[in-house]
């Protein structure tokens, strides 16, 4: 087909910049390029109709880190790379709630709490680094982040567990409203964001990088930004960066109070939060991480039957409850660490993935990042 003078000038010109992938990490590289070069064209391109990556399949956290986890962070890397972990989360969630607003992002104080069963020996490790902990991260906060909450506290009312450690400077955000507000700033810079549009090949040559897409339409770019995050192997099956599904279900309202804030168990593997009279509830990856390494999107039997005990015997005791929606989402992580990967793959090509779970806290910061290795 010979498009119009006025579509192959308006909607089919040679991006300067393309980028493949138009969730949290995409749009905002895309933002930040517009910015820096307002003349230039750049261009969103979205396998789905609409941004349905792990940007919108989470279940909201905004979150840093749980202590039991940043204490393993730190046994593991060192006190200076796990704590410049911690910066770099909290310092990007700043940056989006400024960018876009707590209003339009549904973001909610709530705060958040790692909680821990009877007698776990995990708890006893946690307050063992407690005071440490709290010293450490008190520069990167103004103060220190963790108080211990104890059983018996009306803050843990009504579930099932032995103690928890509680933060004020967490919350939670919609997901959806996020990504929608996103995508209407980025859109309103000028930039255009193409849906139905899965790149299925990319090659470097000397005029520019070549995108085919799934329809066989081609597009050269003069360069690409990669935000493929968890599907990048379909790209880039040489890069450290391989999928991890994330199952989430939600319960229909449950009679009488529910617990305010947003909950990780178990060192995180498990998280859950109030939504709409309801518990959003995920995770149980580490029940079968080889089943989970995958691209496939859907739920499991043991996973979802590790869930609703989970809502059954800790979260919701003695309360009866119906599952009203089962989704997923395909994070991507590395073999070891956690860091992102965003590095220059070629003359024209910069990546930004790997966001291991964190894309809401370090997605912005990830791509500045990206965008500065661009030029």
């Amino acid at each position: 087909m010979v498009h119009s003078l006025w579509t192959a000038r308006s909607f089919h010109a040679e991006p300067h910049l393309a980028v493949v992938g138009g969730g949290l990490v995409g749009l905002f590289g895309a933002l930040h390029y517009k910015r820096r070069h307002p003349h230039h064209h750049v261009l969103v391109l979205e396998a789905g109709a609409f941004p349905d990556g792990a940007s919108v399949r989470n279940a909201g956290f905004a979150c840093f880190g749980s202590p039991g986890e940043l204490l393993s962070d730190i046994a593991g890397e060192g006190e200076d790379a796990a704590l410049a972990r911690v910066q770099e989360r909290w310092l990007g969630l700043g940056e989006l709630r400024r960018e876009l607003g707590d209003g339009p992002i549904g973001f909610d104080p709530c705060g958040g709490y790692e909680l821990f069963r009877d007698h776990a020996p995990l708890y006893t490790s946690v307050l063992e680094g407690f005071d440490r902990l709290n010293q450490l991260l008190g520069p990167v906060f103004g103060e220190h982040p963790y108080r211990v909450v104890d059983k018996g506290s009306s803050e843990l009312a009504g579930m099932h567990v032995g103690a928890a450690i509680h933060t004020h400077l967490e919350g939670s955000v919609d997901s959806g409203a996020l990504i929608h507000s996103l995508l209407r700033k980025v859109q309103g810079e000028g930039v255009l964001y193409r849906g139905g549009a899965q790149v299925v090949r990319m090659t470097e040559t000397p005029g520019g990088m070549e995108l085919g897409l799934a329809d066989g339409t081609v597009i050269v770019a003069g360069q690409v930004l990669l935000a493929t995050n968890g599907y990048t192997k379909d790209l880039r099956p040489d890069l450290d960066v391989w999928p991890a599904r994330g199952q989430v279900l939600l319960t229909a309202p449950v009679e009488g109070p529910l617990p305010k804030g947003t909950f990780h168990l178990d060192e995180g593997y498990y998280y859950f939060r109030n939504w709409n009279g309801g518990i959003l509830l995920g995770g149980g990856r580490h029940l079968d991480k080889t089943g989970e390494t995958t691209l496939e999107e859907g739920t499991s039997p043991v996973i979802q039957q590790a869930l609703e005990t989970l809502l059954r015997e800790v979260i919701l005791p003695d309360r009866a409850f119906t599952i009203e929606r089962r989704w997923s989402g395909v994070m991507g992580f590395g073999r070891q660490g956690k860091e992102p990967l965003v590095e220059r793959l070629g003359d024209r090509i910069v990546t930004a993935v790997r966001l291991s779970g964190m894309g809401v806290a370090i997605g912005p910061r990830v791509a500045r990042r990206a965008v500065e290795l661009l030029g």
